[in-house]
């Protein structure tokens, strides 16, 4: 049995999309860039959403003694936030 019933997710332009199943995923990390161009938002937002935890799909971490921060994105939580299913490589 499926772990999701019936998903309805709002699409790019308004239209709506009913998944019966969970989508299948390609189990890559969704890339800041393609997470700021499917949300119509720049980097800039996605990295400081993911560092202030206010962004749900995802993790910001910082390695001891760096500057850097590293970010996770999951692709099956960006597609419950946003309704895009991220297939990898894109």
């Amino acid at each position: 049995m499926s772990d999701l019933i019936a998903k309805t997710v709002k699409q790019d332009g308004g239209s709506i999309a009913v998944y019966l199943e969970t989508p299948k995923f390609s189990g890559e990390c969704v890339p800041i860039s393609v997470a700021a161009k499917v949300m119509k938002k720049d980097r800039v937002y996605v990295t400081q959403g993911l560092q202030e935890k206010r962004l749900p799909f995802g993790t910001a971490f910082k390695r001891e003694g760096s500057s850097h921060f590293d970010y996770y994105i999951s692709p099956k939580l960006f597609w419950e936030y946003t309704g895009y299913v991220y297939k990898g490589d894109e």
